[in-house]
């Protein structure tokens, strides 16, 4: 038998990384690129270091032994996308409180309730960007039935996400100083949020192939730069549940290089100064 493959540089069989790609697939959708071994390595060798693990082939056999154990949650956790920022992209923020909630707040004048769901919240700067706005130019809605949700599929960055403690780098990317002086304190050399702020929102874990967290009637749902790392099957499905999740006239949040183009749903394109968002319009299919 030959020997395995392995990629000098990134330190991991072609088998394994294979089987690597795979797994993290079926367990999230998200696709790994081929040529991607230096993320996989980068990623998953603190998690063979922190489980006393000396190199990635004994990981993988691990996980498959027990792929449903600690270990293979922490791998699909290392390996998915964290990238984020607070008032990501500015505009879609800016609209959010000028032209979206003002809108649903028409519409739901007698009830007085909003929900409010970021489906991919990673550390948590998104709810917090939108508790933050929401608490600048709509205090109004602080005395509504208001819900914020924010979810993701890594529990370890939804545990430091609801802890609301941030790093000085992270701080200083999208948060205007105004906010950081009102809504934060100092703590060493790591920033918390005030806690008015992080009452506001609620952090539950949910895999997006999976069961969601949240329920039918949803106001707005903000699922910004995820589905680009999703095919075209699994996208059109998650399109197709989000429509039957958000109430007739509630509006979707993609990033900007996002579309609904393709979708086996209906949703209309509504452009508010320099952010699209996606309405719905109809009752939602059964």
């Amino acid at each position: 038998m030959s020997p395995p493959t392995t990629t000098p540089a990134a330190g991991i069989s072609a088998a394994d990384f294979s089987w690597v790609r795979d797994f993290v697939r079926r367990e999230s959708a998200i696709r790994i690129d081929e040529g991607k071994e230096y993320l996989v390595v980068s990623r998953l060798g603190p998690v063979a270091a922190a489980h006393g693990i000396s190199d990635l082939g004994q990981l993988v056999e691990r996980v498959k032994a027990q792929p449903r154990g600690r270990l293979s949650v922490d791998v699909v956790d290392a390996l998915t996308i964290n990238e984020t920022s607070f008032f990501r992209d500015v505009h879609p923020f800016q609209s959010l409180v000028t032209d979206v909630l003002p809108e649903l707040m028409r519409a739901n004048a007698t009830t007085r309730r909003m929900r409010i769901w970021c489906a991919a919240a990673s550390s948590g700067q998104e709810p917090y960007s939108v508790a933050m706005a929401i608490h600048e130019h709509l205090p109004a809605l602080l005395g509504w039935d208001l819900q914020i949700l924010a979810t993701d599929i890594s529990r370890a960055v939804l545990a430091r996400a609801a802890h609301g403690e941030f790093s000085h780098l992270d701080v200083n990317r999208g948060l205007p100083a105004s906010m950081l002086v009102k809504h934060f304190q100092r703590q060493g050399a790591r920033w918390r949020i005030s806690d008015d702020i992080r009452r506001m929102v609620r952090f539950e874990h949910t895999n997006l192939i999976g069961p969601w967290a949240a329920p039918r009637g949803t106001d707005v749902v903000l699922l910004r730069n995820v589905l680009i790392y999703f095919d075209d099957a699994t996208r059109n499905d998650i399109l197709h549940r989000m429509r039957q999740t958000l109430v007739p006239g509630g509006y979707l949040g993609l990033g900007g290089t996002e579309t609904t183009v393709g979708a086996p749903t209906d949703y209309d394109r509504v452009t508010f100064g320099r952010s699209v968002w996606f309405r719905t319009v109809q009752e939602p299919p059964l």
